[in-house]
């Protein structure tokens, strides 16, 4: 069960991560080292890292892991709606 929920979340954060990548925002200037190189793919594939290392934490039956991931997305979604509302 831990195991789709991590997935669902991790569906969420790229949807998230890619909107925030097309959306151009100033702040996407202060990490260019990570945002610039493949056209913003890096920060991409660092995204999917994490994804699958939660998802195989979680496969082992690793609850704390799936916590982690699931804080690490509500931090995500914080980010993506401070960012499209205008706040950050």
């Amino acid at each position: 069960m831990g195991l789709v929920f991590v997935f669902f979340l991790g569906v969420l954060n790229f949807a998230a991560h890619k909107a925030v990548l097309e959306s151009g925002h100033p702040m996407l200037g202060s990490v260019p080292w990570l945002v610039q190189p493949l056209g913003g793919r890096l920060s991409l594939i660092v995204e999917f890292a994490m994804l699958v290392g939660a998802m195989i934490m979680a496969a082992a039956g690793s609850t704390g892991w799936a916590l982690i991931y699931a804080c690490y997305s509500g931090l995500n979604a914080l980010a993506a709606w401070l960012i499209f509302s205008g706040r950050a």
